[in-house]
């Protein structure tokens, strides 16, 4: 019989290879103390964040910080039961009620966490009978809940509307339902769903839509609801799936539809029913939070500003970013030990960026995975730019 953790050997064994020589593990760094939210404090010194997901600084904000305090003195910390038992407080019954409000419908579901939305309303939507087509590049989190369903899952090139149709084409016949899966952003690389394109060829084969607005919600759009929004599609579009752990800086998760029926995922959906409540001072923040959101455009603004600013600054020292102008940047660097290299050295200058590798980069070589906030000063965005060139520079010179 062999040990349990026998399978993963060659896992290991490529691990020590490339973390040998002292390097840094770039799935292990600690951050010791968050200044704000475009600095922190890592081993010891004072390092520039652009590898967050704190899109808009809501992390630390003050209405939140404060609402959560307020929060806790009432309910505590937490609710010790899952949405179905005695987890669910007024609170979570009016961050589901606003929610729904801020998007124009009619139902909001609010999951513990944004990959528990996915999973439970993916899940709880199709089943064996039933056929999910997703996009080739989504979310862990998406693949996951497709599986969970039971569902047959096909995947299409990513963003080609076109291949998305020709599957449809072959599908005519079945009997069972269908469920389109895209993301609004997608993290790896930023790149936009051409959602119009969706949401036609959708009605036209009677199918329904998903739309995973994770990395969108908050930063696109003329309210911030994201790139449904944005299109002008959002009535169009079935279930709108988001998080709270991006641009309103929680936690959490939640799913929008006009549809009654959504209600019914609280007595299908295992994610939602078997997992604790998300706390009263994550809610109590997350209202806070979202007020902050719809008060402030120019905070969008802003991150459009400094998206172009950091594309247009690497692109001006050498490195080929995404295209598309976006707050998530991935910049390919080459092979994982040269792309470990590279990440090592920005982290010891004071840049903390991800590090993606292999399987899960769209060329399998490494990628720096760059975020820009709201909250990034000029200045701050030109010092990145400058150890990006002194640690490219130092690669050429030795030929790594």
């Amino acid at each position: 019989m062999k040990d349990i953790f026998a399978k993963y050997a060659p896992l290991a064994a490529e691990a020590r290879l490339l973390l040998s020589n002292n390097r840094q593990n770039p799935f292990n760094v600690v951050i010791e103390e968050a200044i704000s939210p475009t600095r922190a404090i890592i081993k010891g010194k004072e390092t520039l964040l652009f590898g967050t997901n704190n899109y808009l600084g809501l992390s630390h904000s003050t209405a939140a910080k404060n609402a959560a305090i307020e929060v806790i003195k009432k309910h505590g910390v937490g609710t010790t039961g899952s949405r179905i038992a005695n987890g669910t407080l007024s609170l979570h019954q009016n961050l589901e009620k606003t929610f729904a409000e801020a998007f124009g419908k009619k139902h909001a579901v609010v999951f513990s966490g944004g990959y528990l939305a996915n999973l439970g309303v993916i899940s709880g939507l199709a089943d064996k009978n039933d056929i999910i087509l997703l996009d080739a590049d989504s979310h862990a989190s998406i693949y996951d809940g497709a599986r969970l369903s039971g569902a047959q899952v096909l995947r299409f090139r990513h963003n080609k509307p076109e291949d998305l149709e020709r599957r449809l084409k072959l599908l005519k016949d079945h009997q069972g339902s269908i469920l389109i899966i895209v993301e609004g952003v997608y993290s790896m690389t930023g790149n936009m769903a051409p959602l119009k394109e969706f949401v036609r060829i959708k009605k036209e084969y009677g199918a329904a839509l998903l739309v995973d607005e994770a990395h969108s919600f908050g930063v696109y759009g003329s309210q911030g609801l994201g790139v449904a929004e944005l299109q002008g599609v959002l009535d169009d579009v079935d279930f709108i799936v988001g998080t709270f752990s991006k641009a309103i800086g929680t936690m959490g998760g939640f799913c929008i539809s006009n549809r009654e029926e959504i209600e019914l995922i609280r007595v299908t959906s295992r994610p939602y029913m078997f997992t604790v409540s998300p706390s009263p001072e994550i809610i109590g923040a997350t209202l806070a939070n979202l007020k902050e959101i719809q008060a402030h455009p120019e905070w969008r603004e802003n991150i459009q500003k400094n998206a172009k600013r950091l594309n247009a600054g690497l692109r001006a020292i050498g490195f080929s970013p995404n295209e598309n102008i976006s707050a998530i940047i991935g910049v390919p660097v080459g092979e994982t030990p040269r792309a470990m290299l590279f990440w090592e050295k920005l982290l010891k200058k004071g840049v903390y960026v991800n590090l993606s590798l292999p399987p899960a980069t769209p060329d399998n070589n490494g990628l720096l995975r760059m975020s820009v906030t709201a909250p990034h000063t000029a200045e701050e965005i030109d010092q990145a730019l400058t150890i990006f060139k002194e640690v490219k520079e130092e690669m050429e010179v030795f030929d790594i």
